[in-house]
């Protein structure tokens, strides 16, 4: 008899009744209606995108930590706990609903208008309507500053000409958050995607995120009215805001993925038997289960912790790039060990722990690369900025 893998520090026990209710209904849903079809996903390269969407809607998920326009006004630590469940699925699922709602929802949320969040906004929270964020370059990931689209004023619109990269919900998104360098900084807009000019092209031949839609996203001459200005984001601190919404419900997405790399480990090594007996019995084999427990643990209090001082509204971007930093690298670590513990099952699709190292390893270098978190916590620790 296996024991839940945080139940050593009485995980649950932290828990608010309706937060333990979320995380249930959450783990039901993806048992019934997504873990059944995720290594057909991966296989086939692309999720169902949209009917995944209307799913998430109807439970609430999508922008649940934002307030009104049929948002559920969740707290931080609910909307991470929702995050685990989900990546303890998929990392591909945990990032659709992260930029729907962290990304694109959250930059129309801060800096749109009126006007565009009743646009946009009620269909995003439903699930009826896709975005998507348009940041990272082919030559433009780590430095986002130095992006070559550029939006032009000419009369009342504006005229975007330049091209994204490893853009998430990209092809299949009603409304793109593009962010351009213009003649006063760089500015965001929520640009409909049937506007003339605008192409979404769907990366192919992924080898990590395969049940994540990925696009490349194109601009020429694309004309838009002044109205599609995001009128409060005014400098690179407009998506930089973004992004560290979405890295926080990384956090806690990772913990799922290994926590499900362990759950699986465990009940593969109770039913293997190697000479008269389970491999669980064997102390190598406890030696590994105990120092993936120890690290889902560390990782999930990590996570609790950077919540609680989120719904405090203290935390700091440094503290969220601790958060990225320790428990993706950890999640990595436990996915592999824990696959050792299958032997050759271990590649199998029959088991999800190759699709979450393969996931992970995607997850390490987006929304801010393990590289660049190292230095933001050096900084942040030494005082010395060593970017350059």
């Amino acid at each position: 008899m296996t024991a839940h893998p945080l139940s050593l520090i009485d995980a649950d026990a932290m828990l608010t009744q309706e937060q333990r209710d979320l995380s249930a209904s959450t783990r039901a849903l993806l048992d019934t209606k997504v873990r059944p079809h995720l290594m057909e996903w991966y296989e086939a390269g692309e999720a169902p995108v949209r009917e995944l969407a209307r799913m998430f809607g109807t439970l609430g998920l999508l922008g649940m930590h934002l307030n009104g326009y049929g948002c559920a006004g969740a707290d931080a630590t609910t909307y991470g706990l929702a995050c685990l469940e989900l990546e303890a699925a998929d990392s591909g699922i945990r990032s659709l609903v992260s930029v729907q709602g962290s990304l694109a929802m959250y930059a129309i949320h801060a800096f749109g208008s009126d006007a565009q969040k009743q646009q946009w906004l009620p269909g995003m929270a439903a699930g009826e309507l896709i975005g998507c964020f348009g940041l990272s370059e082919a030559d433009a990931g780590s430095d986002p500053g130095s992006m070559r689209t550029f939006a032009k004023r000419d009369g009342a619109d504006w005229i975007l000409n330049g091209s994204k990269m490893w853009i998430t919900n990209g092809h299949y998104a009603d409304v793109a958050i593009i962010w351009a360098g213009t003649d006063e900084g760089i500015r965001g807009f929520a640009v409909p995607t049937d506007t003339p000019g605008f192409v979404a092209t769907a990366v192919k031949h992924k080898m990590s995120l395969r049940a994540s839609a990925t696009s490349e996203l194109t601009f020429t001459d694309m004309r838009v009215p002044d109205s599609t200005l995001l009128p409060g984001a005014n400098s690179l601190r407009g998506p930089l805001s973004c992004l560290s919404e979405a890295r926080f419900g990384i956090v806690f997405g990772v913990v799922g993925a290994a926590r499900d790399c362990l759950e699986t480990a465990l009940s593969y090594a109770a039913n293997r038997s190697q000479f008269d007996q389970p491999i669980a019995g064997f102390q190598l084999t406890q030696r590994k289960i105990a120092e993936m427990t120890s690290t889902v643990a560390t990782s999930f209090l990590l996570a609790m912790r950077l919540g609680q001082i989120k719904d405090a509204h203290a935390i700091k971007p440094e503290q969220i790039s601790l958060g990225k930093f320790t428990n993706v690298s950890s999640a990595i670590a436990v996915a592999r060990e824990a696959r050792t513990i299958l032997g050759a099952n271990g590649i199998s699709g029959e088991y999800p722990i190759m699709r979450h190292m393969a996931n992970l390893e995607s997850v390490l270098t987006y929304e801010g690369t393990h590289e660049v978190h190292t230095l933001v916590i050096g900084q942040a620790v030494t005082g010395i900025a060593a970017f350059r």
